[in-house]
C-alpha cells in the first residue's frame, strides 16, 4: 500500500506564487518517478510535471519557466514549486507516483488563482 498526502494548495493572486508538498508512505521502491498532475473543470487530467528518484525532470511546456518540480528521496516527497501564477493555472492538483507499472495518487489539492 502507498499513501500519498498533498498540503500547499490555496488562493493566490496572479502572478504570484504557491508551493505543493507530497509525502509518500508505505511500500516505496527506489526507482520510481512521482510528478504532479492537475484537472481543472470541464478538463482532462494533465501531467504537470514529473521527477525521477535520478532527478531527471518533464515539465509541460505551459509551465516550463515558472514551476520547478523537486524531491527529497530521503523524506520521499516532491514539492512542487509555482510562480508567477496565471489564470489558466487553477485546477485541482493531483500527486502521483509511478512505481513498477502501477499509478499511486493523492487525493488532490486545490489552487486557485484570483485576478
Amino acid at each position: 500500500q502507498v499513501q500519498l498526502v498533498e498540503s500547499g494548495g490555496g488562493l493566490v493572486q496572479a502572478g504570484g506564487s504557491l508551493r505543493l508538498s507530497c509525502a509518500a508512505s508505505g511500500s516505496i521502491f527506489i526507482g520510481n518517478v512521482m510528478g504532479w498532475y492537475r484537472q481543472a473543470p470541464g478538463k482532462q487530467r494533465e501531467l504537470v510535471a514529473a521527477i525521477t528518484s535520478g532527478g531527471m525532470t518533464n515539465y509541460v511546456d505551459s509551465v516550463k519557466g515558472r514551476f520547478t518540480i523537486s524531491r527529497d528521496n530521503a523524506k520521499i516527497t516532491v514539492y512542487l514549486q509555482m510562480n508567477d501564477l496565471k489564470p489558466e493555472d487553477p485546477a485541482v492538483y493531483y500527486c502521483n507516483l509511478d512505481q513498477r507499472g502501477l499509478d499511486y495518487w493523492g487525493k488532490g489539492t486545490l489552487v486557485t488563482v484570483s485576478s
